[in-house]
Protein backbone atom coordinates (compact mmCIF):
# COMPACT_ATOMS: atom_id res chain seq x y z
CA UNK A 1 0.00 0.00 0.00
CA UNK A 2 1.30 3.49 -0.86
CA UNK A 3 2.14 5.82 1.96
CA UNK A 4 0.65 9.36 2.09
CA UNK A 5 4.02 10.77 1.03
CA UNK A 6 3.69 9.02 -2.33
CA UNK A 7 0.82 11.39 -3.12
CA UNK A 8 2.45 14.62 -2.06
CA UNK A 9 2.04 17.46 -4.61
CA UNK A 10 5.79 17.57 -5.24
CA UNK A 11 5.75 13.93 -6.27
CA UNK A 12 2.65 14.22 -8.39
CA UNK A 13 3.64 17.44 -10.16
CA UNK A 14 5.43 15.88 -13.18
CA UNK A 15 2.50 13.54 -13.82
CA UNK A 16 -0.04 16.32 -13.41
CA UNK A 17 1.88 18.62 -15.74
CA UNK A 18 2.03 16.00 -18.48
CA UNK A 19 -1.62 15.08 -18.03
CA UNK A 20 -2.73 18.72 -18.30
CA UNK A 21 -0.77 19.11 -21.54
CA UNK A 22 -2.40 15.93 -22.86
CA UNK A 23 -5.88 17.24 -22.07
CA UNK A 24 -5.14 20.60 -23.66
CA UNK A 25 -3.95 18.93 -26.85
CA UNK A 26 -6.98 16.66 -27.02
CA UNK A 27 -9.41 19.46 -26.29
CA UNK A 28 -7.78 22.19 -28.36
CA UNK A 29 -10.26 23.65 -30.84
CA UNK A 30 -8.94 22.18 -34.06
CA UNK A 31 -10.36 24.16 -36.91
CA UNK A 32 -11.65 22.56 -40.08
CA UNK A 33 -9.72 19.43 -40.92
CA UNK A 34 -7.02 19.91 -43.55
CA UNK A 35 -7.65 17.47 -46.36
CA UNK A 36 -4.76 15.42 -47.72
CA UNK A 37 -3.82 16.46 -51.26
CA UNK A 38 -4.42 13.86 -53.97
CA UNK A 39 -1.30 14.91 -55.91
CA UNK A 40 1.22 16.51 -53.53
CA UNK A 41 4.37 18.08 -54.88
CA UNK A 42 6.65 16.65 -52.21
CA UNK A 43 7.05 14.72 -48.98
CA UNK A 44 9.43 15.84 -46.23
CA UNK A 45 11.69 13.31 -44.50
CA UNK A 46 13.21 15.77 -42.02
CA UNK A 47 11.10 18.21 -39.97
CA UNK A 48 11.42 19.53 -36.40
CA UNK A 49 8.11 20.60 -34.85
CA UNK A 50 9.94 22.07 -31.84
CA UNK A 51 13.24 23.85 -31.23
CA UNK A 52 16.11 23.74 -28.69
CA UNK A 53 13.92 25.14 -25.90
CA UNK A 54 11.03 22.81 -26.79
CA UNK A 55 8.83 25.49 -28.31
CA UNK A 56 7.35 25.27 -31.78
CA UNK A 57 4.46 25.28 -34.20
CA UNK A 58 1.07 23.98 -33.14
CA UNK A 59 0.58 20.69 -34.97
CA UNK A 60 -2.83 21.74 -36.33
CA UNK A 61 -1.29 24.92 -37.72
CA UNK A 62 1.50 22.87 -39.25
CA UNK A 63 -1.02 20.84 -41.24
CA UNK A 64 -2.31 24.12 -42.65
CA UNK A 65 1.27 25.11 -43.52
CA UNK A 66 1.72 21.80 -45.34
CA UNK A 67 -1.41 22.67 -47.31
CA UNK A 68 -1.85 20.90 -50.63
CA UNK A 69 1.82 21.02 -51.62
CA UNK A 70 3.17 18.59 -49.02
CA UNK A 71 1.78 15.09 -48.72
CA UNK A 72 3.57 13.47 -45.77
CA UNK A 73 6.17 14.55 -43.23
CA UNK A 74 8.52 12.71 -40.86
CA UNK A 75 7.97 14.81 -37.77
CA UNK A 76 9.97 15.03 -34.55
CA UNK A 77 11.15 17.37 -31.85
CA UNK A 78 14.75 18.05 -30.89
CA UNK A 79 16.21 15.59 -28.38
CA UNK A 80 18.32 18.26 -26.67
CA UNK A 81 17.35 21.12 -24.38
CA UNK A 82 19.48 24.24 -24.13
CA UNK A 83 20.01 24.96 -20.46
CA UNK A 84 19.33 28.48 -19.24
CA UNK A 85 22.07 29.06 -16.71
CA UNK A 86 21.63 32.33 -14.88
CA UNK A 87 25.33 32.29 -13.96
CA UNK A 88 26.20 32.25 -17.67
CA UNK A 89 23.43 34.22 -19.37
CA UNK A 90 21.71 36.23 -16.67
CA UNK A 91 18.29 37.41 -17.85
CA UNK A 92 19.12 36.77 -21.53
CA UNK A 93 17.30 33.49 -22.07
CA UNK A 94 19.05 31.50 -24.84
CA UNK A 95 16.84 30.01 -27.53
CA UNK A 96 19.50 28.22 -29.62
CA UNK A 97 22.60 26.19 -28.83
CA UNK A 98 24.87 28.85 -30.31
CA UNK A 99 23.36 31.54 -28.03
CA UNK A 100 25.02 30.28 -24.88
CA UNK A 101 28.04 28.52 -23.36
CA UNK A 102 25.70 26.64 -21.01
CA UNK A 103 25.38 22.92 -21.76
CA UNK A 104 22.72 20.95 -23.59
CA UNK A 105 21.05 17.92 -22.05
CA UNK A 106 18.89 15.08 -23.38
CA UNK A 107 15.19 15.88 -23.11
CA UNK A 108 13.16 12.67 -23.11
CA UNK A 109 9.75 14.32 -22.71
CA UNK A 110 9.94 15.36 -26.36
CA UNK A 111 8.67 11.90 -27.36
CA UNK A 112 5.58 12.14 -25.16
CA UNK A 113 4.90 15.65 -26.40
CA UNK A 114 5.12 14.60 -30.07
CA UNK A 115 2.95 11.54 -29.43
CA UNK A 116 0.23 13.52 -27.64
CA UNK A 117 0.22 16.22 -30.31
CA UNK A 118 -0.13 13.53 -32.99
CA UNK A 119 -2.97 11.82 -31.09
CA UNK A 120 -4.87 15.12 -30.96
CA UNK A 121 -5.33 14.91 -34.76
CA UNK A 122 -8.08 13.14 -36.64
CA UNK A 123 -7.24 9.70 -38.08
CA UNK A 124 -7.09 11.15 -41.59
CA UNK A 125 -4.74 13.93 -40.50
CA UNK A 126 -2.52 11.41 -38.72
CA UNK A 127 -1.96 9.56 -41.99
CA UNK A 128 0.01 12.56 -43.28
CA UNK A 129 2.60 12.38 -40.50
CA UNK A 130 5.23 9.85 -39.45
CA UNK A 131 6.36 10.71 -35.91
CA UNK A 132 9.90 9.78 -34.89
CA UNK A 133 11.42 8.96 -31.48
CA UNK A 134 14.34 11.22 -30.52
CA UNK A 135 14.45 11.52 -26.72
CA UNK A 136 17.10 8.90 -26.00
CA UNK A 137 20.77 9.15 -25.05
CA UNK A 138 22.88 7.30 -27.67
CA UNK A 139 25.70 6.83 -25.14
CA UNK A 140 23.42 4.97 -22.72
CA UNK A 141 23.17 1.18 -22.89
CA UNK A 142 19.54 1.70 -21.77
CA UNK A 143 18.86 3.90 -24.83
CA UNK A 144 17.24 1.04 -26.74
CA UNK A 145 15.01 0.33 -23.73
CA UNK A 146 13.72 3.92 -23.85
CA UNK A 147 12.74 3.44 -27.49
CA UNK A 148 11.02 0.15 -26.70
CA UNK A 149 9.03 1.78 -23.86
CA UNK A 150 7.94 4.64 -26.10
CA UNK A 151 6.59 2.21 -28.71
CA UNK A 152 4.63 0.24 -26.11
CA UNK A 153 3.34 3.35 -24.33
CA UNK A 154 2.22 5.03 -27.55
CA UNK A 155 1.29 2.23 -29.99
CA UNK A 156 0.31 3.12 -33.56
CA UNK A 157 2.21 6.43 -33.42
CA UNK A 158 5.91 6.16 -34.28
CA UNK A 159 7.59 5.02 -37.50
CA UNK A 160 11.27 5.68 -36.80
CA UNK A 161 13.98 7.16 -34.61
CA UNK A 162 15.76 10.45 -35.21
CA UNK A 163 16.95 12.83 -36.16
CA UNK A 164 19.55 12.10 -33.49
CA UNK A 165 23.19 13.14 -33.59
CA UNK A 166 26.49 11.45 -32.84
CA UNK A 167 29.27 13.74 -34.08
CA UNK A 168 27.79 17.18 -34.76
CA UNK A 169 29.81 20.37 -34.96
CA UNK A 170 29.48 22.66 -31.91
CA UNK A 171 26.75 20.42 -30.44
CA UNK A 172 28.43 17.16 -29.36
CA UNK A 173 30.91 18.89 -27.06
CA UNK A 174 28.12 20.88 -25.35
CA UNK A 175 26.07 17.89 -24.27
CA UNK A 176 26.33 17.08 -20.58
CA UNK A 177 27.80 13.63 -19.88
CA UNK A 178 29.82 11.24 -22.06
CA UNK A 179 30.49 12.22 -25.68
CA UNK A 180 28.60 10.13 -28.23
CA UNK A 181 30.62 7.85 -30.47
CA UNK A 182 30.04 5.77 -33.59
CA UNK A 183 31.95 2.97 -31.86
CA UNK A 184 29.84 2.87 -28.69
CA UNK A 185 28.01 -0.46 -28.23
CA UNK A 186 25.02 1.54 -26.93
CA UNK A 187 24.53 2.84 -30.47
CA UNK A 188 24.77 -0.69 -31.86
CA UNK A 189 22.03 -1.79 -29.45
CA UNK A 190 19.81 1.03 -30.70
CA UNK A 191 20.32 0.14 -34.35
CA UNK A 192 19.80 -3.56 -33.61
CA UNK A 193 16.46 -2.75 -31.98
CA UNK A 194 15.49 -0.58 -34.94
CA UNK A 195 16.07 -3.59 -37.20
CA UNK A 196 14.03 -5.84 -34.90
CA UNK A 197 11.08 -3.46 -34.69
CA UNK A 198 11.20 -2.04 -38.23
CA UNK A 199 11.90 1.56 -37.17
CA UNK A 200 13.56 3.82 -39.76
CA UNK A 201 16.79 5.40 -38.48
CA UNK A 202 17.54 9.05 -39.31
CA UNK A 203 21.05 9.74 -38.05
CA UNK A 204 23.12 12.93 -38.15
CA UNK A 205 26.87 12.45 -38.20
CA UNK A 206 29.29 14.92 -39.76
CA UNK A 207 31.72 13.32 -42.16
CA UNK A 208 34.57 15.43 -40.78
CA UNK A 209 35.53 17.80 -37.97
CA UNK A 210 35.13 21.59 -38.29
CA UNK A 211 38.02 23.41 -39.94
CA UNK A 212 39.77 20.17 -40.90
CA UNK A 213 43.24 20.41 -42.39
CA UNK A 214 43.55 20.14 -46.16
CA UNK A 215 44.69 16.75 -47.36
CA UNK A 216 43.63 14.77 -44.29
CA UNK A 217 41.04 11.99 -44.67
CA UNK A 218 37.56 12.86 -43.33
CA UNK A 219 37.65 12.09 -39.61
CA UNK A 220 34.49 10.00 -39.41
CA UNK A 221 34.16 8.48 -42.89
CA UNK A 222 35.63 5.10 -41.97
CA UNK A 223 33.67 4.88 -38.70
CA UNK A 224 30.32 5.72 -40.27
CA UNK A 225 30.90 3.13 -43.01
CA UNK A 226 31.73 0.57 -40.35
CA UNK A 227 28.60 1.38 -38.37
CA UNK A 228 26.37 1.10 -41.42
CA UNK A 229 28.01 -2.17 -42.45
CA UNK A 230 27.45 -3.68 -38.99
CA UNK A 231 23.68 -3.19 -39.34
CA UNK A 232 22.59 -4.53 -42.74
CA UNK A 233 19.01 -5.18 -41.61
CA UNK A 234 18.41 -1.63 -40.37
CA UNK A 235 16.86 0.92 -42.72
CA UNK A 236 19.12 3.96 -42.36
CA UNK A 237 18.90 7.51 -43.67
CA UNK A 238 22.10 9.55 -43.33
CA UNK A 239 20.99 13.12 -42.67
CA UNK A 240 22.60 15.83 -44.81
CA UNK A 241 25.03 13.24 -46.26
CA UNK A 242 27.45 14.22 -43.51
CA UNK A 243 27.60 17.95 -44.28
CA UNK A 244 27.42 20.53 -41.47
CA UNK A 245 27.22 24.25 -40.99
CA UNK A 246 31.00 24.62 -41.33
CA UNK A 247 31.82 21.00 -42.16
CA UNK A 248 32.04 21.35 -45.91
CA UNK A 249 31.75 18.47 -48.35
CA UNK A 250 35.13 16.71 -48.26
CA UNK A 251 37.06 16.39 -51.51
CA UNK A 252 36.67 12.63 -51.24
CA UNK A 253 32.98 12.87 -50.38
CA UNK A 254 31.57 12.18 -53.83
CA UNK A 255 33.75 9.09 -54.13
CA UNK A 256 32.84 7.95 -50.60
CA UNK A 257 29.11 8.28 -51.27
CA UNK A 258 29.28 6.69 -54.70
CA UNK A 259 31.29 3.76 -53.33
CA UNK A 260 28.50 3.18 -50.82
CA UNK A 261 25.86 3.46 -53.52
CA UNK A 262 27.63 0.86 -55.64
CA UNK A 263 28.34 -1.59 -52.81
CA UNK A 264 25.48 -4.06 -52.07
CA UNK A 265 26.66 -4.10 -48.43
CA UNK A 266 25.17 -0.59 -48.10
CA UNK A 267 21.89 -1.16 -49.95
CA UNK A 268 20.02 -0.42 -46.69
CA UNK A 269 21.56 3.07 -46.45
CA UNK A 270 19.78 6.11 -47.90
CA UNK A 271 20.73 9.79 -47.99
CA UNK A 272 18.66 12.86 -47.24
CA UNK A 273 19.51 16.17 -48.93
CA UNK A 274 17.81 18.29 -46.28
CA UNK A 275 18.94 21.65 -44.89
CA UNK A 276 19.69 24.95 -46.61
CA UNK A 277 23.37 24.52 -45.67
CA UNK A 278 23.51 21.43 -47.88
CA UNK A 279 21.49 23.03 -50.66
CA UNK A 280 23.89 25.96 -50.90
CA UNK A 281 26.72 23.62 -51.90
CA UNK A 282 24.57 21.74 -54.39
CA UNK A 283 23.39 24.88 -56.20
CA UNK A 284 26.64 26.84 -55.78
CA UNK A 285 27.42 26.54 -59.49
CA UNK A 286 26.05 24.83 -62.59
CA UNK A 287 28.94 22.36 -62.33
CA UNK A 288 28.17 21.37 -58.74
CA UNK A 289 24.45 21.04 -59.45
CA UNK A 290 25.08 18.87 -62.49
CA UNK A 291 27.49 16.64 -60.55
CA UNK A 292 24.89 16.00 -57.83
CA UNK A 293 22.13 15.48 -60.40
CA UNK A 294 24.25 12.91 -62.24
CA UNK A 295 24.70 10.85 -59.07
CA UNK A 296 21.01 11.02 -58.15
CA UNK A 297 19.95 10.11 -61.69
CA UNK A 298 22.18 7.01 -61.49
CA UNK A 299 20.84 6.00 -58.07
CA UNK A 300 17.33 7.49 -57.83
CA UNK A 301 16.13 5.02 -55.17
CA UNK A 302 18.61 6.13 -52.53
CA UNK A 303 17.95 9.85 -52.00
CA UNK A 304 15.15 11.67 -50.17
CA UNK A 305 14.23 15.31 -49.88
CA UNK A 306 13.81 16.96 -46.50
CA UNK A 307 13.52 20.54 -45.34
CA UNK A 308 15.18 20.34 -41.90
CA UNK A 309 13.06 23.33 -40.97
CA UNK A 310 12.40 24.06 -37.29
CA UNK A 311 8.96 25.30 -36.22
CA UNK A 312 8.21 27.48 -39.27
CA UNK A 313 5.49 30.11 -39.04
CA UNK A 314 4.25 29.94 -42.64
CA UNK A 315 4.52 27.94 -45.85
CA UNK A 316 7.02 30.28 -47.47
CA UNK A 317 9.53 29.72 -44.67
CA UNK A 318 8.75 26.03 -44.54
CA UNK A 319 9.41 25.43 -48.25
CA UNK A 320 12.40 27.74 -48.71
CA UNK A 321 14.84 24.81 -49.01
CA UNK A 322 12.61 23.08 -51.55
CA UNK A 323 12.66 26.22 -53.67
CA UNK A 324 16.41 26.61 -53.14
CA UNK A 325 16.82 23.22 -54.83
CA UNK A 326 15.02 24.49 -57.96
CA UNK A 327 18.12 24.16 -60.21
CA UNK A 328 18.57 20.54 -59.10
CA UNK A 329 14.96 19.54 -59.80
CA UNK A 330 15.37 20.79 -63.39
CA UNK A 331 18.33 18.47 -64.00
CA UNK A 332 16.78 15.29 -62.63
CA UNK A 333 14.93 12.84 -64.82
CA UNK A 334 11.20 12.68 -64.17
CA UNK A 335 11.60 9.27 -62.53
CA UNK A 336 14.44 10.45 -60.28
CA UNK A 337 12.67 13.67 -59.35
CA UNK A 338 9.47 11.84 -58.39
CA UNK A 339 11.37 9.32 -56.28
CA UNK A 340 13.51 11.88 -54.43
CA UNK A 341 10.62 14.25 -53.77
CA UNK A 342 7.94 11.65 -52.96
CA UNK A 343 8.30 8.01 -53.94
CA UNK A 344 11.25 6.93 -51.80
CA UNK A 345 9.63 8.43 -48.72
CA UNK A 346 6.40 6.55 -49.33
CA UNK A 347 8.18 3.25 -49.98
CA UNK A 348 10.38 3.46 -46.87
CA UNK A 349 7.77 4.75 -44.42
CA UNK A 350 4.90 2.58 -45.68
CA UNK A 351 7.10 -0.44 -44.98
CA UNK A 352 8.11 0.96 -41.58
CA UNK A 353 4.51 1.56 -40.55
CA UNK A 354 3.64 -2.06 -41.39
CA UNK A 355 6.65 -3.56 -39.58
CA UNK A 356 6.40 -1.38 -36.46
CA UNK A 357 2.65 -1.97 -36.05
CA UNK A 358 3.31 -5.72 -36.36
CA UNK A 359 6.06 -5.55 -33.71
CA UNK A 360 3.80 -3.57 -31.38
CA UNK A 361 1.00 -6.10 -31.75
CA UNK A 362 3.34 -8.98 -31.01
CA UNK A 363 4.70 -7.30 -27.87
CA UNK A 364 1.53 -5.69 -26.49
CA UNK A 365 0.73 -6.71 -22.91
Amino acid sequence: MKSPSDFEPSRMAPFAFGFVIYLLLLCSPASAQVQAPSQPELNDVHFHLTNYIQEGTDIHEFLKIMGTKVGRVAIFGIPLQQEWSYDVDGDNAPTYYLNSDAPLYYYSFTDAFIAMAYKSLSREEQQRLDPMITGFNPTDMYGADHIRRVLLTFPSVFSGIGEFSIHKEFVSAKIAGPVASLQNPALDKILDFAAESGLVVLIHNDIDTPFAKEGTPPAYAAQIRSLFKRHPKTTIIWAHIGVGRVVRPAKEQSAIIEDMLKDPAFSHVNFDISWNEVAKYVVASPTSTQAVADVINRYPDRFLFGTDEVAPSDQEKYLRVYKQYGPLWKLLTKVASDKVRKGNYERIFDEARKKVRSWESAHAK
